[in-house]
């Protein structure tokens, strides 16, 4: 395998889409690539974008779509226009690409459709899977209701059964939840889901970034909920115990909540372990304050959750351990790393979490370390496994490294 970085912050769509493919073209000397990854800025034209990665690389197949910002072993920003682009020459790897529509309207069905496009091999290894976050937009009243992940999983892999893991992102533009748009292989579209199956020759490793920790040891039960929705814990009104956690009603303007999230263990019950918590995202408070909003609706009523503080120390720390974990990892297993893919929560930006320094410059020092091309771009949704399930993730950072035998 071969792999090509390009990186370009302008705000000429065009000319962002061809900068960012010539200069990863330089890299792989090969007369057309297998297929393309492509990030960015929702402010930018994505049409024209792709015109212009097409201009240089001609009709490969182009996966990718919306992002807030950028990530490679050179650059970091969500500031401007970011854009990545990263092509591949696959050798004797196969692959297989499909796109599916409708995501809005049912996103089961979606994911059914997406999977009976890809034909199931002994020798998968990882589907890489973008879709759209945002169903509606935020507006100035009221939080964005989100395309679910866990319908979407379920839909995929109830088809296609395969034992390759899923990874990949819930993609979203920018900070005011606007509408997203996805690359599609040849065109763009919207409220749509794309994957890649990759089959062959390849090793797949990955990581979760965690750096959320309980407030205290106290466990709530949610009492009344719908859908995305939480309005009781524990039979009290969600919003009058958040404003005692707060000591004020302040958090309920902001769009999401800064530094709160929902957690659940799936481990042992008052035993913490960071890698066996999924944590939730609070997208905002009901316009009429009678609940919250998260940014999944995968959680049910009678389930246990607790209240997660965003740690920004931990987060570092998270990042920085787990990246050097797994190179060491692929090390030990004699493997050569070829191609590492950061998927980021933007809510772990800096400007964010309120940290002085960058987690994902954490992951750049180890993939410079070990000369392994690095993409990277900011997202709403993470997905990858965790104990044993592929699962949509929030405020966490996966890292997947593409591995060769030596």
């Amino acid at each position: 395998m071969k792999v090509g970085i390009g990186y370009c912050n302008k705000k000429d769509a065009f000319y962002s889409g061809k900068t960012a493919a010539n200069i990863a073209a330089r890299d792989v000397i090969t007369d057309k690539p297998d297929f393309i990854l492509a990030f960015c800025s929702g402010q930018l034209d994505h049409k024209e974008f792709l015109r212009g990665v097409k201009e240089t690389l001609g009709n490969t197949p182009v996966i990718g779509g919306s992002t807030i910002g950028i990530i490679t072993n050179d650059y970091l920003t969500y500031k401007g226009y970011p854009s990545g682009v990263a092509i591949f020459q696959l050798d004797d790897i196969k692959y297989q690409i499909a796109t599916a529509g409708g995501l809005d309207k049912d996103e089961r069905l979606a994911g059914h459709s997406l999977a009976r496009k890809l034909s199931k091999t002994q020798e998968d290894r990882l589907l890489l899977m973008f879709y759209d976050s945002i169903k509606v937009p935020a507006s100035p009243i009221s939080p964005p209701i989100i395309n679910a992940s866990p319908p979407l999983i379920f839909g995929m892999e109830s088809i296609l059964q395969s034992n390759a893991p899923i990874i990949g992102a819930g993609l979203i533009g920018d900070y005011q939840f606007s509408n997203t748009t996805q690359f599609c292989s040849t065109n763009v579209c919207e409220h749509s889901v794309v994957g890649a199956l990759l089959s062959g020759s390849i090793n797949v490793y990955h990581t979760i970034m965690h750096g959320c920790s309980p407030i205290d040891g106290e466990y709530h039960k949610i009492t009344k909920m719908q859908g995305s929705h939480i309005y009781e814990l524990d039979e009290r009104p969600i919003v009058e115990i958040i404003d005692e956690l707060y000591g004020n009603e302040s958090w309920g303007k902001q769009y999401p909540v800064n530094l709160l999230t929902i957690g659940v263990n799936y481990g042992e019950k008052f035993e913490y372990r960071e890698d066996e918590y999924v944590n939730r995202l609070i997208t905002g408070i009901l316009p009429d304050d009678s609940g919250i909003r998260i940014f999944e609706t995968d959680l049910e009523q009678g389930m246990e959750i607790q209240f997660m503080l965003r740690d920004g120390d931990m987060m570092i720390e998270s990042a920085k351990n787990n990246s050097e974990c797994l190179m060491k990892n692929i090390k030990d297993d004699g493997k050569r790393p070829v191609f590492g893919l950061y998927i980021d929560c933007a809510g772990r930006a800096a400007e964010q979490s309120n940290t002085l320094t960058e987690e994902a410059m954490e992951v750049q020092k180890v993939m410079n370390r070990h000369n392994t091309p690095l993409l990277g771009f900011y997202s709403g949704v993470e997905i990858a496994p965790l104990l044993g399930k592929s699962r949509g993730l929030d405020w966490t950072g996966i890292l997947m490294i593409l591995a060769e035998d030596q």
